[in-house]
């Protein structure tokens, strides 16, 4: 594989150094199944963490284990909004100010995290990009040449410099760790 501009998010399977699949995860269950003698390494791409999958029995029974179920049918009246009830530990004089707002503190607490995330937004793609990479390239490349200059490289943010240490190393591997950190979640290093 030599170019990250075709490979998209998803999942991606290798067998030592080399890519067997890329793409939704069905797909790459089917594949790896195919060589699950050889122990393929799955990794999800937006976080660069292994995955386990049950590849027991034929690619069908591996891939129906990770397809989604079928979606409920919609139920009648007011549609679910999502809401997930948490505990936050907070001082005495923010709840007064939370208490104070329009809305209430439940309000006034998503939009500031809404603000927040739109404010830091490219920097979190950033961070997130360059952990998922970090996991891919001490995965796979815990002991190839350079790995530990590559790793200053990459959270240094020299990206040429992190791409010729790379050089050397087997090109699936430098390839996959390139697409990584190019995800749509991060625009640079």
């Amino acid at each position: 594989m030599s170019n990250t501009d075709d490979m998209a998010l998803g999942f991606t399977a290798f067998v030592g150094d080399r890519m067997i699949a890329r793409g939704a995860l069905v797909q790459v269950a089917r594949a790896a199944r195919a060589v699950a003698d050889a122990q393929p390494l799955i990794f999800d791409d937006a976080t660069g963490r292994v995955i386990d999958l049950d590849l027991r029995g034929s690619a069908d029974e591996a891939a129906a284990r990770v397809s989604p179920p079928p979606a409920p049918k919609a139920a009648r009246g007011r549609p679910k909004l999502g809401v997930t009830a948490r505990e936050v530990t907070l001082l005495p004089r923010h709840w007064d100010w939370l208490a104070a707002q329009p809305g209430g503190a439940s309000a006034a607490l998503r939009r500031l995290v809404e603000d927040a995330r739109r404010d830091s937004g490219d920097a979190d793609a950033v961070r997130l990009a360059n952990e998922a990479a970090y996991r891919v390239m001490t995965t796979l490349g815990g002991d190839l040449a350079h790995y530990e200059e590559a790793l200053r490289s990459l959270f240094s943010g020299d990206r040429d410099r992190l791409l010729e240490l790379m050089a050397d190393w087997p090109n699936d591997i430098a390839t996959y760790v390139a697409a990584v950190l190019d995800g749509d979640r991060a625009r640079s290093l």
